[in-house]
């Protein structure tokens, strides 16, 4: 019987086949991660919502479902009784969400004051797909305000630290999704990416995410961001454990025009099982390597480790080609015109009149105003305001129009380079995890943080990070780029990584800072801004 504590650090394949073992119950497995969460969120602030209740109630339903199974698992069935084998690859596994997933009857703020009152009518597709797969959601996580943010400070309910060091962000907007997963608070999260906001903070917290392609998850019942570049994906702690969360909530749903009636493969079950057959697998497959994504201001650390990773998988049997995606430089720019502009437009219906917060007293101007002017942070007013002013009368042509002509030229270079390899390899983030409070007073810095990430979002194509060692003490991401709907080769490419490195020294290091979470008297993140001085 592995103890309580160790029961969080399994993998969540290992947790499945644990329970359908009888090794332990799904209750006794949500438990050990409930008694993390409470003894440690306090220093952390992954998390701000929880239902406990729920949960348990969730898990007994999960553990009636595993009981009845083992019944029948050797026996003639009827067919009303699933085996053992045929039960969902979640059942019983605790699920994080990210909080603008909105579900039935729970708190879904986005990360804003203006949705503090919202209690949803109604489940998120991807909510259905897990409850429908018997998964456990213990609350939801926080969040940069309407996933504008590369550092999860701009939440209103304050910022989440990084498990490695608790005085640094964990990166965002998905920081508290990823925080929560590298803490083993959950085996597996959810979080969206509309310029790397799943990629970057996997890269920080040394988890993995992936950003799938636009229209391989619904995005219906997700608070929206962008809409022509926002898409749900999950966090865990190795390959595999994100093939089986990427399978489960993929797939076409009516309800999303976007969501594309591509065939979902079996990620997790097309991936080798071995380290010897997954390492195999990287001889003669072609990796571009491009030159622009060595940008300027980039950690020496970072680039050693994202240099010798490639090197392993040159060693491997990997073949590594120099690219060129000339427009790359091009890309920060350009998504800093099309997100915001979707985004005020998204915005404007927070209007004080419909649902959430609403200030009453003055005539609707004024009480619009005051809706609006209280409830939005400061960095979503930033974007609503250069979003409008870039669909204003006369300036579209020259700033939104002219963007997405570039957006185009972008997906071009993607497409060519596709020509010449089978995928592109390149750093997820240009520097490990930041100070708390570091970048805030400087917009522009904290945008670049996203430079490597936000093109692969331009271009709708999906984008996988996994760990690639350390730098300073923190951990540093690789990042893998494939073709539109060509996820299985990055889970591939990503395992195969694994293998080769699975010997490394530091993939059996845990957070630094995990002991610093079990000590009652270890500040939260707001009280460490202000012991900072920030």
């Amino acid at each position: 019987m592995t103890s309580s504590r160790g029961l969080t650090r399994l993998s969540a394949h290992r947790m499945g086949a644990g329970l359908r073992a009888g090794e332990f119950s799904a209750r006794e497995l949500l438990d050990a991660h409930l008694s993390l969460i409470e003894a440690q969120d306090g220093a952390l602030h992954a998390w701000v919502s929880l239902d406990f209740e729920r949960a348990r109630e969730a898990a007994d339903r999960a553990d009636t479902t595993l009981v009845a199974a083992r019944g029948v698992s050797a026996a003639p069935r009827d067919g009303s009784t699933p085996t053992l084998d045929a039960l969902p690859r979640l059942l019983g596994i605790p699920v994080a969400l990210k909080d603008l997933v909105v579900t039935r009857g729970r708190p879904s703020t986005a990360g804003s004051r203006i949705l503090e009152s919202f209690i949803s009518p109604y489940d998120a597709h991807i909510a259905e797909r897990l409850d429908a797969a018997g998964a456990i959601v213990p609350g939801k996580t926080n969040m940069d305000e309407f996933a504008m943010g590369s550092s999860t400070e701009h939440s209103a309910w304050g910022p989440t630290g990084n498990p490695w060091a608790l005085d640094r962000v964990p990166g965002g907007s998905s920081g508290g999704s990823a925080a929560a997963v590298a803490a083993y608070h959950v085996p597996l999260a959810i979080g969206t990416d509309t310029g790397g906001s799943i990629r970057q903070p996997a890269a920080l917290t040394g988890t993995v995410g992936l950003k799938p392609t636009y229209g391989r998850v619904s995005r219906f019942g997700i608070i929206a961001f962008a809409s022509s570049l926002d898409q749900i994906g999950p966090f865990g702690r190795d390959v595999r454990d994100t093939a089986i969360l990427l399978g489960t909530i993929a797939g076409r749903d009516e309800r999303d025009s976007t969501s594309a009636p591509v065939a979902v493969p079996d990620y997790a079950g097309e991936l080798p099982s071995s380290d010897d057959e997954a390492a195999a697998s990287l001889r003669g497959v072609r990796l571009g390597l491009p030159r622009q994504y060595f940008v300027k201001g980039m950690e020496p650390g970072v680039e050693a480790r994202v240099r010798e990773a490639v090197a392993a998988l040159a060693d491997a049997g990997a073949e590594i080609v120099d690219v060129d995606l000339p427009h790359t430089d091009y890309g920060l720019a350009t998504y800093y015109i099309v997100a915001p502009a979707e985004a005020s437009a998204n915005l404007a219906r927070y209007d004080g009149i419909r649902f959430g917060r609403s200030v009453r007293g003055a005539d609707v101007l004024g009480n619009y105003l005051a809706t609006r002017g209280g409830g939005f942070g400061a960095e979503v007013k930033r974007r609503i305001m250069l979003g409008t002013y870039a669909l204003s009368a006369g300036y579209y042509d020259a700033y939104y129009l002219k963007a997405q002509k570039v957006r185009t030229l972008l997906k071009r270079d993607f497409d060519e380079a596709f020509a010449q390899v089978d995928a592109l390899v390149a750093p997820t983030s240009p520097t490990v995890a930041f100070p708390l409070g570091a970048r805030l007073d400087d917009p522009v810095a904290m945008y670049l943080s996203d430079a490597c990430t936000l093109p692969v979002n331009m271009a709708g194509l999906p984008g996988l990070s996994i760990p690639c060692g350390l730098s300073e003490g923190l951990p540093v991401g690789l990042q893998l780029i494939g073709r539109a709907w060509d996820e299985a080769r990055l889970f591939r490419l990503g395992r195969a990584y694994e293998a080769i490195t699975a010997d490394a020294k530091w993939r059996t290091l845990e957070p630094t800072d995990l002991r610093a979470l079990d000590d009652p008297a270890t500040p939260g993140p707001m009280e460490r801004v202000a012991i900072m001085g920030r």
